[in-house]
C-alpha cells in the first residue's frame, strides 16, 4: 500500500483488480477545497488510457510487476518462451502478450519481459533494431525524386514502409513502437 504522496511515473498500481501504470501525476492544491492529485493511467494488458483523480493521502495498493531482461529462444505455436539471463529459468509468454512485438523479435535477442505474480504482462524490445529486408520491390526509375516509400518484408515476417532506394537484403534499423524506417545499416 502506497498514498497519493507516493505516487510516481512508472508505478503499477492495483485498482480494482486492474493493473494501471502511472504515465503523468500533479499535485493539485485550490485555495478552496481539500488537495487531490490528478493522475493519467494506462491499462497494463490492454494500452487504455484514463485520468483519474485522488483526493491527497488517499490510499492506493501498488502491484509488484518484476522487469527482467530476458532472451527471446523460439516460437511454440502462438507462444513465446523467454528464458531468464541470469538463472537459465523459461518462462512462456502467450501471443496476446506479445502483440505487436512478435514483428520485430528474432532468436537470441534480448527483450524486458514484465511479469506479475508469476503471469507475463508485456514485452518490452529497445526502441530500435536492425532486421534484414527479406522482399522488397525495386524502386522505379523516376521515382526517387518524390520522397516516396514502398513495402518492405522484413525477415520476421513483419511489412512496413521503406523509401524507394533500400533493395532486398539490406539491413534497417527500425522504431520498434511504431515500425518506422529509420536508416539503413552498413555492415
Amino acid at each position: 500500500m502506497a498514498t497519493t504522496n507516493d505516487l510516481k511515473n512508472g508505478l503499477v498500481l492495483n485498482l480494482d483488480g486492474q493493473l494501471w501504470t502511472v504515465t503523468a501525476f500533479q499535485h493539485v492544491k485550490p485555495g478552496k477545497g481539500g488537495a487531490f492529485v490528478r493522475t493519467t493511467l494506462k491499462h497494463v494488458l490492454s494500452g487504455k488510457v484514463v485520468d483519474k483523480t485522488f483526493n491527497a493521502g488517499t490510499k492506493v495498493e501498488t502491484a509488484t510487476v518484476d522487469k527482467r531482461t530476458m532472451t527471446f529462444l523460439y516460437k511454440d505455436g502462438n507462444d513465446f518462451v523467454f528464458m531468464d539471463s541470469d538463472t537459465f529459468d523459461q518462462i512462456t509468454v502467450p501471443g496476446e502478450t506479445v502483440s505487436d512485438a512478435a514483428g520485430y523479435m528474432l532468436e537470441n535477442q534480448e527483450a524486458m519481459v514484465a511479469t506479475h505474480e508469476g503471469v507475463p504482462l508485456f514485452v518490452e524490445l529497445p526502441t530500435s533494431v536492425e532486421l534484414l529486408i527479406e522482399h522488397t520491390d525495386p524502386g522505379l526509375q523516376g521515382d526517387r525524386s518524390t520522397g516516396g516509400t514502398k513495402l518492405a518484408k522484413l525477415e520476421t515476417g513483419a511489412e512496413i514502409q521503406v523509401p524507394l532506394f533500400v533493395t532486398t537484403g539490406e539491413k534497417v534499423k527500425v522504431d520498434t513502437r511504431d515500425g518506422r524506417y529509420l536508416g539503413r545499416v552498413n555492415s
